[in-house]
């Protein structure tokens, strides 16, 4: 079974207060979707190389939110990183947000 990302409802992307969800604002301010596939040594192993897929939102090109999970890793994991492949996409884009007026029904 794989783990799909849940798909929310068009009226989940606000809030009762009619705030934008954090989400939607994040991909507004630049964020897009980055998966990096880490590859590191297995600690009691080093010939052998171990997979790790990461994935969150983050803004290219720099990948500040990466490069703070590979600082992490660094700093507090045993196994030796051996390469990092990075993909990102981003989902919403410029054209993609217009601004509509709310027009009640009755």
């Amino acid at each position: 079974m794989t783990d799909t990302p849940r798909i929310k409802k068009p009226e989940a992307a606000f809030h009762a207060d009619r705030r934008a969800d954090p989400e939607f604002a994040e991909r507004l301010a630049g964020y897009s979707l980055t998966t990096a596939e880490i590859l590191y040594r297995m600690p009691d192993a080093r010939s052998l190389l171990q997979s790790f897929v990461w994935q969150q939102n983050d803004i290219a090109p720099k990948f500040p939110r990466l490069q703070a999970f590979l600082d992490f890793w660094d700093r507090e994991l045993e196994g030796p990183i051996h390469s990092v492949r990075v993909t990102h996409a981003q989902l919403l884009r410029p054209v993609d947000v217009r601004a509509v007026q709310d027009f009640p029904l009755h």
